[in-house]
C-alpha cells in the first residue's frame, strides 16, 4: 500500500486493495480526517484510508461524547474530506441514532453518506446490527464493522474500558466478528481489545481488521489524527504521538501576538503601497 517515502500502491485505494494487503501480510494505514487541509496532508503522506469519524464531535465540535454527533455533522464533514482527496479510500461513520432502529434507517442514512462522498460506511456492533449490515450491502453500500470498545455505547459500557479480557468476552468478540463478516462487512475495526484477542480475530476472519488499541497483529491501524499528531493532548496507552502540534501551534500564536503587540507585524514586506 504505502511506505514512509509516500504512496507506492494503487492510484486509487479500493476495498479490494485492503483485502490484498491482508492476504500479503502488508499492514495498511488509516487516520481520521474531518477537513480539507488535514485530508490533503494525509493523502500526500500516503495514508491509505481516511475515516470521517463521529469523533468529529469530540475533536472538532467540542462535545464530550460521540453520541452528540449528528447525521448532518457527518454529511458536512464527509463532503469536506471527499471533495479534497483522490487516492485514499474515504469511510464515514453512521452517527448514533441513524441505524440502531433498523435496516431501513441504516440504508437511508447510508445512502446520504455515499451521496456526500463516502465510499464506505462504518457502524458499531456485532450480531445485533447484522440485519443493518446486510441491508446496506444489498443496497450497494460497502460496510466497515466496529467491535470492542464502541464509543457510541460508552454509557452502556460504563466508560472507556478494554473489552474481551476474559474468556467469555473474547469468545463473544470472535463470534460477533464472524457475524459481521457473514452479514457482508468488508472490513472490521477492533478498538481497545487485548492484543492476543485481536490476533485471534484477525486469524479467524477473512476480512481485514483495523486496530486502535488492539495490538500489532491487525491488518491495519487507525488513530484519531489529533492524537497521533500531538494536538489533542490525549496520551492514552495505545497512542504514539508522532509530532507536537499543540506546542508548535501555541508557540506560533504566541509569536504572532508578540509581533502584533510590538507592531513588527505587519512589516513593509507585508504591506501594499
Amino acid at each position: 500500500m504505502s511506505t514512509s517515502s509516500g504512496p507506492v500502491g494503487p492510484a486509487k485505494v479500493r476495498i479490494r486493495h485492503l483485502h490484498d494487503a491482508k492476504d500479503r501480510g502488508r499492514p495498511f494505514s488509516m487516520l481520521t480526517a474531518y477537513d480539507q487541509f488535514s485530508a490533503q496532508a494525509f493523502e500526500e503522506a500516503g495514508i491509505d484510508v481516511l475515516l470521517v469519524g463521529d469523533s468529529v464531535g469530540t475533536t472538532v465540535l467540542g462535545h464530550s461524547s460521540t453520541t452528540a454527533t449528528t447525521h448532518q455533522d457527518m454529511l458536512t464533514f464527509t463532503g469536506a474530506v471527499a471533495r479534497s482527496v483522490h487516492r485514499p479510500l474515504v469511510v464515514a461513520d453512521l452517527a448514533f441514532g441513524t441505524y440502531e432502529t433498523g435496516p431501513l434507517d441504516a440504508v437511508r442514512h447510508g445512502v446520504e453518506l455515499i451521496r456526500a462522498g463516502a465510499e464506505m460506511v462504518k457502524l458499531e456492533g456485532g450480531h445485533a446490527v447484522a440485519p443493518q449490515i446486510r441491508a446496506l450491502v444489498e443496497a450497494g453500500i460497502p460496510v466497515m464493522g466496529h467491535l470492542g470498545f464502541t464509543p457510541q455505547s460508552v454509557n452502556a459500557l460504563s466508560g472507556h474500558r478494554v473489552q474481551g479480557r476474559d474468556a467469555h468476552g473474547a469468545d463473544q468478540l470472535a463470534e460477533d466478528a464472524v457475524a459481521v463478516q457473514e452479514a457482508g462487512a468488508s472490513a472490521l475495526v477492533l478498538e481497545l481489545v487485548p492484543a492476543s484477542v485481536a490476533a485471534r480475530i484477525t486469524e479467524v476472519v477473512q476480512i481485514p481488521t483495523i486496530g486502535i488499541g488492539a495490538g500489532p497483529a491487525c491488518d491495519g491501524q487507525v488513530l484519531v489524527w489529533q492524537d497521533m499528531a500531538g494536538l489533542s493532548g490525549f496520551h492514552g496507552k495505545f497512542v504514539k504521538t508522532f509530532a507536537d502540534l499543540r506546542r508548535d501551534l501555541t508557540r506560533a500564536a504566541e509569536q504572532y501576538r508578540v509581533e502584533v503587540g510590538e507592531r513588527s507585524y505587519p512589516g513593509e514586506e507585508h504591506s501594499f503601497e
